[in-house]
Formats: structure tokens, sequence, C-alpha cells
């Protein structure tokens, strides 16, 4: 299952993580969103100790959200050793993601 990630422990969870991080900045009322939830909560069990999959509430989280310039959602930042190496917005199909996700394993 995704990481619920916030402000508090972003930097942890994200910038610290010694595994490729695929972070989901979404909100509840963007039907996009809503679209691409159940492919990130699957790229998380596929990928489930090989990289951290995690979601941004941009609601809940303005830190994080304005700090990284989010202003389309979905967005998907891709971050290795705490920068952001890839990013998608808009809501894409699964292989996008995880094509993009096997890049950031080699």
């Amino acid at each position: 299952m995704a990481l619920e990630i916030t402000d508090a422990n972003f930097e942890q969870v994200v910038l610290k993580s010694d595994k490729p991080v695929l972070v989901d900045f979404w909100a509840e009322w963007c039907g996009p969103c809503r679209m691409v939830g159940p492919v990130v909560e699957d790229i998380a069990k596929e990928y489930d100790g090989k990289a951290v999959v995690g979601k941004v509430n941009v609601d809940n989280n303005p830190g994080i959200s304005m700090k990284y310039g989010i202003r389309n959602i979905p967005a998907l930042l891709f971050f290795k050793n705490g920068e952001i190496v890839d990013k998608q917005i808009g809501a894409v199909p699964k292989s996008v993601l995880s094509g993009k996700l096997d890049k950031q394993l080699v």
C-alpha cells in the first residue's frame, strides 16, 4: 500500500530514502487523481522492497506542494538520492509510471 506522505514526514520518507521514490500529489476532488490512485497502489505492491511509493494530499500538505511548485494534479514526482529525477503530470497508463520507476532502479 502507498505510504501517506505529509509535510512532517517528507524529508525522512522521501529525501533520506536509500531507494527510488515515487510521490503522487493528489486531492479528493480531483477526477484524474482518482483514476491514477489505483495504479499507484498497484505499483506500491509490485515495487515493495525495491522502491518507496507514497501519496501527498495537496489540500492537507501545502508546504511540500508549494516547495515543489505543484500547480496541476495529479503530479507524480520521481526522486532518487533526495533529488527529483523525473516527473509526470496528469493521468497516464501504469506502464508509463512503471517504466519511469524502472529507470531509477538501475
